[in-house]
C-alpha cells in the first residue's frame, strides 16, 4: 500500500446533532470513511439569505481519501437537511504512516 499522503483529506461538515449521527454511520457503513468524530456543540454565525443567523450545531471531522471526493459529496446532498450543507476537504500533509496504512485497508476499494 503507497503511503503517497497527497491522497489523503480531512472532511468538515457541519450539521444539527441528529443528522450528524446518520451522516457519520452513513459515511463508515459505506466504507468513504475510516473514521468520523462528532464534535460540539458548536456556535455558527453565518450569512444566509441577505441576514446573519446563529445555530447550534456539531462538526464532523471526517478521515478519508481523496478517491472518495466526489461520492461523498452525492451521498451528503442525498442525507443532509440543510439547502446548502458545509461541505470542505483539506489535505493532509503527512502523517503517522501506520494511521495513513489503517486508512487505506478501511477504503482499500475506494482508491
Amino acid at each position: 500500500m503507497s503511503q503517497d499522503k497527497e491522497k489523503y483529506v480531512v472532511a468538515m461538515i457541519s450539521a444539527p446533532q441528529e443528522a450528524a449521527e446518520l451522516i457519520a454511520k452513513m459515511l463508515i457503513d459505506e466504507q468513504l470513511a475510516a473514521c468520523t468524530q462528532i464534535l460540539g456543540p458548536v456556535t455558527s454565525l453565518y450569512w444566509w439569505k441577505g441576514e446573519v443567523q446563529k445555530d447550534t450545531e456539531v462538526l464532523l471531522l471526517v478521515k478519508t481519501k481523496k478517491s472518495c471526493i466526489t461520492t461523498i459529496k452525492k451521498r451528503l446532498t442525498a442525507i443532509h437537511p440543510y439547502e446548502v450543507p458545509e461541505l470542505l476537504f483539506l489535505s493532509v500533509l503527512d502523517g503517522l504512516p501506520a494511521y495513513l496504512k489503517w486508512i487505506d485497508t478501511i477504503i482499500n476499494n475506494k482508491t
